[in-house]
């Protein structure tokens, strides 16, 4: 693979794949029972990623729909600001958004649930618990309040701990730096002295350039790379408490939603969970792909925090995770309880099945490329 095309190559591929879904629905969108929503995001429109997973799921929903439910997509600014999404569809401003749950915590602390939690689970175990687990059962108690049915349709795995203007050797390296984060992570880096400042994906690259912040985490190697952040700095720290997955999810109107007839209802449940798979595997895939670029052609430093750095985020993920839980209403308690009983039989089966395995293969050299 030519390192420096690949991510032109991946635009140039989604480019074609919605053109050929919009002239699939030339003839279907004359039809009566064309029904029409707007999807609001939080991201960049056809960012790589984010942006195109939800410009994807769209044209899903489009083809398996025979183009009786056509979705247009607008990027972060268009119809509503990147934090604005849930507001917009509770408003009526749109019928549905893509957007994780995390950034509509103020509705309620328990729907950071349903995003990531710290020390928390992964991106299949996440899926686990929301298909087969109860899951889904509680976040539509804790939504339903506000109209909004969500279903999840995207995950871009485990998170980088973020890019550092400086390298980071203790604890106290940490005081004092203006960083932007998101979810119960920036709970936990003010508990350490960071001064967390929130801003949409859009902005981070402007904020690290102009001194704004210090330090900035948002996804992984793929979306980093495009934002040109290791112009900035070449302190990358990979492997952290912060985000093992983050789930991304389709909120639609429930008045939309309950309007629909069943087989668009399930088309909808389908399109999102085949945009879940393809959108993790192609994050896993991309950011190993950008990883080589960053650290071979752009001289990244990839690094990972002292363990005594880890220890202190890990107890600040405890107890962040504890308050959570002590301060929420009664749907989140139970959907704490939930999470972190399903999260315990999978760390129980996990470190001996896919942690047992991927530890055995790390002591063997590798089966040669050719």
């Amino acid at each position: 693979m030519n390192r420096r095309s690949f991510l032109r190559g991946g635009a140039v591929a989604a480019a074609a794949t919605t053109a050929a879904a919009a002239s699939g629905l030339a003839a279907p969108a004359l039809a009566q029972s064309r029904i029409e929503w707007r999807m609001v995001t939080s991201w960049p429109k056809n960012f790589p990623g984010v942006g195109t997973s939800a410009q994807r799921l769209a044209d899903r929903i489009a083809a398996m729909s025979a183009g009786r439910l056509v979705i247009k997509v607008f990027g972060a600014g268009e119809l509503a600001p990147a934090f604005g999404t849930f507001d917009a569809v509770q408003q009526g401003a749109a019928e549905c958004y893509h957007s994780p749950s995390y950034y509509f915590a103020g509705k309620n602390p328990g729907l950071t649930l349903f995003t990531s939690i710290p020390l928390g689970m992964t991106a299949w175990e996440a899926h686990g618990w929301w298909l087969h687990g109860g899951g889904e059962a509680l976040q539509d108690e804790m939504t339903r309040p506000f109209g909004i049915k969500a279903l999840p349709c995207i995950n871009t795995g485990v998170q980088a701990a973020g890019w550092f203007n400086k390298e980071i050797k203790t604890v106290e390296d940490l005081k004092g730096l203006k960083m932007r984060t998101a979810g119960l992570n920036a709970e936990i880096l003010r508990r350490l002295g960071v001064n967390v400042v929130t801003l949409p994906p859009g902005d981070i690259f402007q904020a690290m350039q102009s001194g704004t912040v210090d330090a900035a985490e948002w996804i992984g190697p793929w979306n980093d790379l495009a934002f040109g952040l290791h112009r900035i700095t070449k302190n990358y720290y990979v492997a952290g408490t912060n985000e093992p997955c983050a789930v991304a999810e389709l909120g639609i109107s429930e008045k939309h939603w309950s309007g629909l007839p069943e087989d668009l209802q399930a088309i909808i449940r389908s399109a999102c969970a085949a945009e879940y798979e393809a959108a993790f595997t192609e994050y896993f895939t991309r950011n190993a792909e950008a990883m080589v670029v960053l650290k071979n052609d752009h001289g990244v430093q990839v690094r990972t925090f002292p363990d005594e750095v880890q220890k202190v985020l890990a107890d600040a993920a405890r107890a962040v995770a504890l308050e959570l839980r002590d301060r929420g209403d009664d749907v989140t308690r139970r959907a704490w309880t939930s999470y972190m009983t399903y999260l315990d039989h999978a760390r129980t089966y996990g470190n001996s099945a896919e942690g047992g395995y991927l530890a055995l293969r790390a002591k063997f050299d590798p089966i040669p490329v050719s």
